[in-house]
């Protein structure tokens, strides 16, 4: 399995940049950032994740996903 690259061009990404590249809504990506699942700073009102952090965290998400699927029903 290829790993996944984000290439938005930017070290730092914002709600915006990662609610874009998922096509979710700024509620699920915010609430992702709140429970410390996605590492991420905060200033001020904004939050910021390293690009490298996303990256880790949709690979380590697509690997959990897939372990699931080979996992055979009880």
């Amino acid at each position: 399995m290829d790993r996944i690259s984000v290439d938005l061009g930017k070290e730092w990404l914002g709600v915006a940049d990662i609610c874009e590249y998922m096509g979710v809504s700024t509620f699920v990506v915010t609430r992702v950032l709140r429970s410390g699942e996605l590492p991420a700073v905060k200033f001020g009102r904004e939050w910021r994740v390293a690009r490298g952090d996303f990256e880790d965290w949709l690979n380590a998400r697509r690997f959990e996903a897939r372990a699931r699927a080979r996992q055979p029903e009880a």
